[in-house]
């Protein structure tokens, strides 16, 4: 081998040494950026399953609240529909015995207005919000905050899932020091993030139906 040939050997490696030492040194910093990323995304899927738990939470407690509401606004109902009819019946009463003692028709007047009043604040009570239109407004109210955690809920469910999928390719692509899933992985994790975001906000109304 002559000289030239031995010089020309030694510059070859000594580019391929530098390549190599350059490409290790790109790999180093990309899985160093990779680890950070994932450490965002972590972050990231720990508010989106806060998000979650909160909005499943007040779901279950508003569709609680709106069967028991539901509840005493058909007890309510029953018991107006009781003294509605007792006071009719006195009504009727008064009507068919003209000839009643007075002492006994006062009796059965001031049962009639008693019954009435209470079939009147059975219907409407502001006081106490405990009439039957109270009652059902509070009901209307508790299924509304439930239909709006109902819609949230979703939206938390997939970006958790998205997050898993996007911290499982970004810790991939660090063993297999892969640009091209770590940026399949950032795609995905863009698409999470707006959906927690939706889930916090209710910016847009998936169809899920």
């Amino acid at each position: 081998m002559t000289e030239g040939q031995v010089e020309a050997t030694e510059i070859a490696e000594k580019i391929g040494d530098i390549h190599e030492a350059h490409s290790a040194e790109e790999d180093a910093r990309f899985r160093r950026f990779t680890g950070i990323y994932l450490g965002v995304i972590a972050m990231l899927l720990a508010i989106t399953s806060l998000g979650g738990s909160n909005a499943m939470k007040v779901m279950l407690s508003a569709n609680i609240q709106a069967s028991d509401t539901y509840g005493f606004y058909q007890s309510r109902n029953i018991r107006q529909t009781l003294y509605q009819l007792t006071a009719e019946q006195l009504e009727r009463d008064l009507l068919a015995q003209p000839d009643m003692p007075e002492a006994a028709r006062k009796k059965t007047e001031e049962a009639i207005k008693r019954y009435e009043g209470r079939v009147e604040r059975y219907e409407s009570d502001p006081a106490t919000g405990e009439g039957k239109k109270e009652l059902l407004a509070k009901a209307k109210e508790w299924e509304t905050k439930r239909d709006h955690a109902t819609e949230r809920d979703p939206n938390f469910d997939f970006a958790e899932a998205l997050f898993q999928i996007a911290i499982v390719l970004g810790s991939v692509s660090i063993v297999a020091a892969s640009r091209a899933l770590i940026k399949l992985s950032g795609a995905i994790a863009v698409v999470a993030s707006l959906l927690m975001i939706n889930g916090y906000f209710l910016l847009v109304h998936l169809p899920l139906e």
